[in-house]
């Protein structure tokens, strides 16, 4: 039977706390189905394994055990930890998953911010060195008591990585799929690129600049996602693992990689570094590049995206 023009499918689901968003084109409309519920499954098993709210996850389990032993992980968190370690070393420490050892003392919907005297206690836990992975035995053990993880936005990152892989496995050839501020674009728009917009970090339903892309990832980070104020101060989810609480010079930093990992670590190390240092950093990566809106509202764009086109 021929299969009919290709259309667009599209589906959405609430996943690992965050909306989750997949559009593609297709020649048969069973192909798309099986291809969108093939991307929800991979996201719940992801969210299963790596939720620090599921007491029984992967990621539960590291936290309440590997200070008192060598814990044997699955072989996708050895590498997820092994890659969140090239990227603390990569940027000095500003990306780092033990800041959890800080951050789990934050609740950001009941207000809740911990005093001086808890950050300063807990700041002694936080230090990717604290990881100690052995990869002959594939285990992780914490160096010292009161270590935790969190993978975060570094799993959506992961996730979307392999939703693109899952598509194209299926025979898709453009699409596009999001976790929250981590998105994944495979191919065109059938013959235009995608275009993702970058938020106004202070006027919702607003943008500040609009990417025209195709065949990469991006991910935005931004004092807005998840935040309260207190005393004229935001506390908001990014927070730097040296002093165990938020920056305030940027707004939002929205990098553009090949991969989602990369490209979700890398918005939060500019976010903590700031404008100067994260651009440093950007700078030196081939084929990264970064939109950044300082504090005072100020864009702030890589030379990658200043470039003139060939």
């Amino acid at each position: 039977m021929a299969g009919r023009a290709a259309a667009t499918t599209q589906a959405a689901a609430a996943i690992m706390g965050t909306a989750v968003r997949v559009e593609l084109w297709s020649d048969e409309r069973g192909e798309a189905r099986d291809a969108i519920d093939a991307v929800m499954a991979e996201m719940h098993r992801i969210d299963r394994a790596m939720s620090p709210f599921k007491p029984d996850s992967e990621l539960s389990r590291i936290n309440r055990d590997a200070a008192t032993m060598s814990m044997p992980i699955s072989a996708e968190m050895f590498q997820l930890i092994a890659r969140a370690i090239e990227f603390s070393q990569l940027s000095g420490g500003a990306f780092d998953i033990t800041y959890a050892s800080v951050g789990h003392l934050y609740d950001y919907r009941a207000r809740i911010k911990p005093s001086d005297e808890a950050i300063a206690a807990a700041r002694s836990a936080v230090g990717w060195r604290h990881l100690l992975l052995d990869p002959h035995q594939h285990t992780l053990r914490f160096a010292r008591a009161g270590v935790r993880i969190d993978l975060g936005g570094f799993a959506k990152g992961h996730a979307v990585d392999n939703a693109a892989a899952i598509l194209c496995r299926h025979g898709i050839r453009h699409a596009l799929v999001s976790a929250g501020g981590d998105s994944r674009v495979v191919g065109d728009r059938r013959g235009r690129p995608w275009t993702i917009g970058v938020r106004d970090p202070r006027r919702a339903g607003e943008v500040v600049a609009l990417l025209p892309l195709e065949d990469v990832a991006v991910s935005t980070s931004g004092d807005y996602e998840r935040f309260f104020e207190a005393d004229g101060v935001r506390f908001h989810h990014v927070i730097d693992p040296l002093t165990g609480r938020s920056p305030s010079s940027l707004h939002s930093v929205t990098i553009v990689a090949d991969d989602g990992l990369t490209s979700e670590a890398l918005s939060k190390s500019v976010f903590v570094l700031g404008l100067e240092e994260g651009m440093r950093l950007i700078e030196s990566q081939e084929g990264v590049d970064a939109v950044v809106v300082d504090a005072e509202g100020v864009l702030h764009y890589s030379s990658g995206l200043l470039a003139p086109r060939q």
